[in-house]
């Protein structure tokens, strides 16, 4: 073996890389095929995937600077066109594609955008009805936000003249395309909800492409139109273009004409709908009235008013008819009570000791004046008083004994 032609793998894997490197056709090459194992590294930012067909695979790599240049999000099963070049990596002799640039295979990059952008603020609900807020019947102050000088703004100046000049128009001027479009339409939104309060904002542009529309395809621009407090019509281009803005808005308008008529009421109508409503009004105070006259004339007719003593007499009838009966039913009482009086005063009567002495009998006290019920209350030597009906005789008790009167009756 010659000891001369043995080289290291290093050495080897940085021959194959010059000779990739400089060859011109693979400096900068196009090449189509299919994304697989699609890697986002979200720290640095760097793409990795693989190209594939029926015929083979390449591995390939996009570094965060061309990456965040890219419109849509590469996905797997993305058929896409990169170019780039054909380099080898020395540490893994390995090559590989350095993308600079993808486009989708046979659809626009930006129309993949729009739709990825709409399916994920869809999915967190940015276009639910429930969020939309009501415009206002009868707006005040308007803001406007597009360029100054496009056909947009005197469109809808226009407009309002026509429909209703009453509205206060504010400008809030933009650029409508371009990398620095997006951040001056916030800044107008923001404007109109903070520094100077409108009733209700027009955001939109002419007519135009794609490219000249993206501005309101914006993620950023959209989650400010959402988080607005005052309502958003958006008009952007013409009745066939669709924007993010125009979803995530209040209420889309196909132009910004159409725009200012949707903000803005029509005088001729509203004054039509106020004479209606004045005179739908003064026929309901008519018939009102003609209820509170028929009301009156009959309240009129009352007894009350027509005699307006009448109560009284019927109270003072009622009132006499009532003393009547409380005198009957006093006296009825009175002489209930009486004759249960004399009842009970018989009783009395008939229950009065002196009662029994005035018929011939005599009560016997003691000393103490008690009544004697029993010899048991006395003994021989006391003194007690015979009381009768002419009056009474004191006496020595001589002799006491015992017996029964209950049983001699008996």
């Amino acid at each position: 073996m010659i000891q001369e032609r043995i080289l290291r793998v290093g050495e080897v894997n940085a021959y194959v890389k010059a000779l990739l490197d400089t060859d011109p056709i693979l400096h900068d090459v196009y090449i189509k095929g299919e994304i697989s194992n699609f890697t986002n590294h979200y720290k640095t930012g760097h793409f990795y995937f693989t190209l594939k067909d029926e015929e083979g695979s390449l591995k390939a790599v996009m570094f965060k600077s061309s990456a965040s240049k890219l419109k849509f999000l590469p996905e797997n099963g993305m058929k896409v066109i990169a170019r780039g070049r054909i380099s080898a990596f020395v540490r893994d002799g390995a090559y590989q594609l350095y993308t600079e640039d993808m486009e989708p295979d046979g659809i626009g990059a930006l129309y993949i955008a729009f739709e990825q952008l709409k399916e994920k603020l869809q999915k967190e609900g940015l276009f639910d009805p429930e969020h939309k807020k009501r415009l206002p019947a009868y707006p005040h102050r308007v803001g406007i936000i597009t360029s100054p000088t496009g056909a947009a703004v005197r469109d809808i100046i226009n407009v309002s003249n026509r429909r209703w000049p009453a509205a206060e128009l504010i400008l809030f001027p933009a650029l409508v395309q371009g990398e620095n479009a997006p951040a001056q339409l916030c800044r107008g939104v923001r404007y109109f909800n903070v520094s100077c309060q409108v009733d209700v904002i027009i955001l939109g542009r002419g007519g135009g492409s794609l490219e000249e529309l993206w501005a309101f395809n914006d993620e950023t621009l959209a989650r400010t139109i959402f988080a607005s407090r005052v309502p958003i019509i958006s008009a952007v281009g013409h009745e066939t273009d669709f924007s993010i803005s125009d979803f995530v808005s209040d209420m889309r308008a196909p132009t910004p004409s159409a725009a200012a008529e949707l903000a803005l009421p029509d005088r001729t109508q509203s004054k039509d709908g106020i004479l209606r409503t004045g005179m739908r009004m003064t026929a309901a105070l008519q018939s009102r009235l003609h209820t509170l006259r028929v009301k009156v004339d009959t309240d009129a007719k009352k007894r009350c008013l027509v005699a307006p003593t009448a109560p009284i007499d019927d109270r003072r009838m009622l009132l006499s008819h009532l003393e009547t009966r409380l005198e009957r039913a006093s006296s009825l009482l009175l002489e209930r009570n009486r004759a249960v009086l004399g009842l009970r005063a018989q009783d009395l009567k008939n229950l009065n000791p002196l009662a029994v002495i005035a018929r011939g009998y005599s009560a016997v006290f003691d000393q103490s004046g008690h009544v004697v019920k029993s010899v048991k209350q006395v003994k021989p030597g006391d003194t007690v008083t015979f009381r009768t009906v002419d009056g009474g005789v004191v006496a020595s008790v001589q002799k006491t004994y015992e017996s029964n009167i209950r049983e001699e009756i008996k």
